[in-house]
């Protein structure tokens, strides 16, 4: 059964156990019992079959399986360690604003962690965690029921985690809180030959630009021509140039002017997944 299908069944099954609340006594009750009756069983028999594999973790690798285990408290990876990973997995595919990220700590299903670097102090910091980190952690730990971000102070406050602290986890700036997320094609393909790359994802217009194997993705529009970038060229200081005005924007520090002012790109979150497809956060952006 493919991944799409299983999320499809999983969301049936939500919808008759909502269902099943709504019964009428005694079959409410009597159709809830036979329910944790069968979990009962079925995390027994997960828990025979753990003990006898001798890798339980890569059992845990297929997110059905992983997700069954988190049901039935059989889990081989603690909530932090995956968290951890998360973390570690989705940093080398935010680009474009260069920080840190420091896992505080996980409490009550929360995950506090706090900006570093050039992510400190962003307006868009808390939008970021929404579009890119939340999802790759609540990928990772299910049972984890958010993701926020925390001041300095706060976190000298709250109890270290046994964690290490990951350094320079690149995180994007994003456009909206709400993630739409839809694809954009093979990271392959998009960085191929280092030019930007103008490329049509869900009726909006948008560059990726790649550069030394990141991958960042503008919307196409210039605020100094108020148009679509002309002729857009990466130059040796990798920075975006449009062909019409000549203005040049920084394509790793989320497309700042060269040179100061307040012009500035409109950069698009992307995560890149394991098999290489790409994806971008398109709430915001104009189709």
């Amino acid at each position: 059964m493919e991944d799409a299908r299983v999320h499809e069944e999983v969301e049936a099954v939500e919808r008759l156990l909502e269902q099943l609340e709504e019964l009428p006594e005694p079959a409410r009750g009597c159709a809830l019992e036979a329910v944790q009756g069968l979990l009962g069983l079925y995390g027994e028999g997960l828990r025979r079959i753990l003990e006898r594999v001798d890798d339980a973790a890569a059992l845990s690798e297929d997110e059905l399986v992983a997700t069954l285990l988190l049901l039935h408290d059989l889990h081989p990876t603690s909530v932090e360690e995956r968290v951890l990973a998360a973390l570690e997995e989705v940093s080398p595919y935010m680009g474009s604003h260069g920080g840190g990220v420091e896992l505080v700590e996980i409490a009550d299903g929360v995950v506090r962690v706090r900006l570093e670097g050039t992510c400190s102090g962003c307006a868009a910091s808390t939008v970021t965690l929404k579009l890119a980190i939340e999802d790759a952690v609540l990928k990772a730990a299910p049972e984890i029921h958010s993701v926020e971000a925390v001041d300095e102070e706060q976190a000298s406050a709250a109890p270290a985690p046994t964690g290490a602290v990951l350094p320079m986890v690149q995180v994007g700036l994003p456009v909206a809180a709400a993630a739409r997320w839809a694809a954009a094609g093979a990271l392959a393909t998009l960085s191929e030959g280092g030019a930007p790359l103008r490329r049509e994802v869900d009726g909006a217009a948008l560059l990726f630009c790649a550069l030394e194997d990141e991958l960042y993705a503008y919307v196409d529009r210039c605020p100094g021509c108020q148009g679509a970038i002309d002729d857009p060229t990466i130059d040796g200081q990798g920075a975006l140039v449009c062909g019409g005005c000549g203005r040049r924007y920084d394509v790793r520090r989320a497309g700042q002017a060269v040179g100061g002012g307040l012009l500035q790109l409109d950069p698009v979150p992307l995560l890149v997944a394991d098999g290489g497809a790409v994806r971008v956060a398109l709430d915001g952006v104009a189709a």
